[in-house]
């Protein structure tokens, strides 16, 4: 059999570009899932005074299992006080996480709004966008949005 020639070579290896786009969708998909726990923590807390297990559960559509794993994740990490069978409340960093996260969504859906895309639609496609989404994009979508008003 014929070895592969230096072209087919260098096609099977992915670019420095592609690596480097792999390696930021694992970073992000790591940091993921804290920040959609304080982000559902801060509204559940803003709504009901407290977030509970139940309510996390719901709200995200997992276990109560998995709601525990995860708050005993944050806790180690410093964003939530929690106790079992407490409420669980957001730190100052978890506050802080969670507002961050809220701006982002909210810019993204607007953005996608501006272009026309159904409320219901751009909220859905939001959650995905906004964790992936790099800070130069975001201020690109920001300024984007300032000019339209």
């Amino acid at each position: 059999m014929k070895p592969p020639s230096r072209a087919a070579k260098k096609a099977v290896r992915p670019s420095a570009l592609q690596a480097e786009s792999l390696q930021q969708t694992r970073r992000v998909h790591a940091s993921e899932i804290a920040e959609d726990y304080v982000e559902a923590i801060a509204d559940l807390s803003a709504a009901q005074g407290e977030a509970r297990v139940v309510d996390l559960a719901r709200r995200l559509g997992v276990t109560h299992v998995t709601v525990n794993r995860t708050v005993s994740r944050l806790h180690r990490d410093g964003y939530v006080t929690a106790r079992p069978y407490h409420a669980i409340f957001l730190t100052a960093a978890g506050r802080k996480l969670a507002a961050a996260c809220q701006r982002r969504h909210a810019t993204v859906v607007a953005f996608l709004r501006s272009l026309g895309i159904a409320e219901k639609t751009a909220e859905l496609d939001a959650e995905g966008i906004e964790h992936h989404v790099s800070p130069a994009t975001l201020s690109a979508f920001e300024r984007h949005l300032r000019r339209r008003k």
